[in-house]
């Protein structure tokens, strides 16, 4: 992929809007419907086996009946329904703004938070696929590598979480928009995702990262005289996650304890040095104990793997975005949703996409992809693997 972007229009796609649009939609729509097919399948086999996986445990059975609106999608659907205060501090982890939405599309009569919660993440998880094909376009001007990106975005291992109701296809939509505004040089639309973002999950925060680095790219080729509007897309993230930060503290006496909650004991655990997590796994396994935390282990080697891809291939605002987003994955000491955190950092899967030009390599891992990602949501599901 080319460093430095083409100008507005270049490729056919930023050039007409609607015949982009319409063309992203296309290569999109089957990849996020095949998604949807399996995780609903996995749901179908949960709800089987649900008699025979732990028998004795109704943690199984009631995680199985709650379906889409599993795990985490219970607490936004209690913020949506009744706000933080109802919901308890435990709340105040998750951002507000998929939540928000929810409520207010929940509002129509006949919907409720439940299924619109859902509706968000399904039609949010569309247009980050389509935006995704969008952007590779844009900047490879390559229709294979924009549709194999999105396959594998669509079907990667944790791509089931943007299947249930949680904020994921939220924040990957906010997130790759704002990718692609900053490389078609629209700054003030960069600046309206990128505070959706940081309003959608911490995660958004890291978003700075990238928007610098393509500000100081913009300025090193010579384009200045857009500094107003680069620096509030360059603050946005930062803005969107102060204007919820600031509210907590207001309303519960102190802006930090989204974060203090979150590092509590039974979610991320402690902040460590990265990959310390790792070596305690790996340890660990070796002497026979916590060998399910150690299936993190060889997620994470590949990651690491796509990390250098991504410097080598991509442009450096890519590599930068999935560096620091893999980096705070493995700050926890607890590697539980590792798997989903890096789903975030999308750059990955483009990076993955481009190592596989070759027809069988391409379908074999596209295969094997849909087949875990299954695999996953079906313990997902039963209450075996933390989404």
């Amino acid at each position: 992929m080319d460093p430095s972007p083409p100008a507005a229009g270049a490729a056919g796609t930023v050039g007409a809007p609607r015949r982009a649009a319409t063309a992203a939609l296309r290569a999109a729509l089957p990849a996020w419907a095949v998604s949807r097919l399996l995780v609903l399948v996995s749901l179908v086999a949960a709800h089987l086996l649900a008699g025979h996986v732990r028998p004795a445990d109704p943690a199984v059975r009631a995680r199985v009946a709650q379906g889409l609106l599993a795990w985490d999608g219970g607490w936004y659907r209690t913020v949506a329904e009744h706000g933080y205060a109802a919901a308890g501090r435990e709340a105040l982890r998750f951002f507000p703004l998929y939540p928000l939405l929810g409520r207010w599309l929940g509002g129509v009569p006949g919907v409720g938070a439940g299924v619109a919660l859902v509706v968000l993440a399904e039609a949010a998880a569309l247009g980050a696929l389509c935006l995704l094909w969008l952007l590779v376009r844009h900047d490879a001007a390559d229709d294979a590598l924009a549709r194999r990106s999105v396959w594998l975005l669509a079907l990667a291992p944790a791509a089931y979480t943007t299947v249930l109701a949680y904020a994921d296809a939220l924040l990957l939509a906010a997130v790759i928009g704002t990718f692609l505004a900053v490389r078609t040089g629209r700054w003030w639309w960069a600046a309206a995702a990128g505070a959706a973002a940081g309003a959608v999950r911490p995660l958004g925060l890291l978003l700075v990262v990238p928007v610098a680095v393509e500000v100081v790219r913009t300025h090193r080729s010579g384009r200045r005289g857009r500094w107003a509007s680069q620096g509030v897309a360059l603050s946005a993230p930062l803005a969107g996650a102060a204007a919820y930060l600031g509210w907590v503290g207001w309303r519960f006496g102190s802006p930090w304890l989204p974060f203090t909650v979150q590092v509590q004991a039974g979610h991320r655990g402690r902040l460590t040095v990265p990959l310390a997590a790792m070596w305690d796994d790996a340890v660990a396994a070796v002497h026979g104990h916590h060998l399910g935390t150690a299936l993190h282990l060889p997620w994470v080697a590949l990651v690491a793997v796509l990390v250098v891809v991504a410097w080598r291939r991509l442009p450096a605002s890519y590599a930068a975005y999935a560096t620091v987003v893999v980096a705070a994955a493995l700050t926890s000491a607890n590697l539980d949703s590792f798997e989903r955190y890096a789903l975030g950092a999308f750059p990955l899967t483009v990076a993955a996409a481009s190592l596989l030009g070759r027809r069988w390599a391409w379908r074999t891992v596209l295969a094997a992809s849909g087949a875990v990602m299954a695999a996953y949501a079906t313990l997902a599901f039963c209450d075996l693997v933390v989404p």
